[in-house]
């Protein structure tokens, strides 16, 4: 899932090192479209404030969150899903179902030392599509003025990051620590956790302090993961 928001809009007194007080916003910030799509699926959901109005994009983006098991974003964590709720709060809807978060801006930062950690950037290092090329800030302003070309640039910018971020998936899933175990999807314990393959290599033995457990990598996308049966382990010894 990705988002794009409208700036604020407020009077200042200067352009730098200033501060602006809540009292000087004309404007508040808001969510004006939002593109999802299921993982492996072809259609990729977009809503709108233009083509939708405000209350069905918030009803669609609600129904969408509350139907996914794992939502995966980048730097969604920090901005887009905090954001959404926000707009849930103010549109008077509750939360949606709960869900697991992947966020791939983390998964970035923790694991690769990239010079900059832009999305832009990234995909471009990794010889991926790229983002749709657009004028900049100019193009919000067109959008918020209710241009339908500039509107048709907008959906075309926010869909194509979140096929982006499907094809950065598939790059980095091995690296990802923290993703939840397809085996509980699909009720095979002994599947690669990260794509649920079941093409899986043994290779030596992951060992903690207190015991040992057999080591695999999967075939399909390269993840490491350890058996969940302890194969030997060792207790606490008491001398006299």
């Amino acid at each position: 899932m990705d988002i794009e928001t409208s700036p604020v809009v407020a009077h200042a007194w200067r352009l730098f090192k200033t501060s602006i007080a809540v009292n000087q916003i004309m404007e508040h910030p808001r969510t004006i479209c939002l593109a999802a799509t299921f993982l492996g699926e072809r259609k990729v959901h977009f809503y709108s404030e233009f083509e939708h109005g405000p209350e069905e994009m918030f009803r669609q983006a609600h129904s969408l969150l509350s139907e996914a098991d794992v939502v995966m974003h980048y730097n969604g964590d920090g901005f887009d899903l905090p954001r959404l709720n926000s707009e849930f709060l103010i549109a008077g809807l509750g939360p949606p179902a709960p869900y697991q978060s992947i966020d791939l801006l983390k998964v970035m930062r923790k694991h690769f030392g990239f010079p900059s950690n832009k999305l832009a950037y990234i995909t471009d290092r990794l010889g991926l599509e790229g983002k749709v090329q657009h004028e900049g800030h100019g193009l919000w302003i067109k959008c918020m003025a209710g241009d339908p070309k500039a509107w048709a640039r907008m959906r075309r910018y926010n869909v194509r990051d979140v096929r982006l971020l499907e094809d950065l998936y598939e790059k980095v899933r091995p690296w990802i620590k923290n993703h939840p175990h397809h085996g509980l999807y699909t009720g095979d314990p002994d599947c690669c956790p990260n794509c649920g393959g079941v093409d899986l290599r043994r290779e030596g033995y992951a060992l903690t302090s207190m015991g040992r457990f057999q080591r695999y990598q999967c075939r399909s996308c390269g993840t490491w993961s350890r058996s969940g049966r302890r194969e030997f382990g060792v207790g606490n010894t008491q001398t006299k």
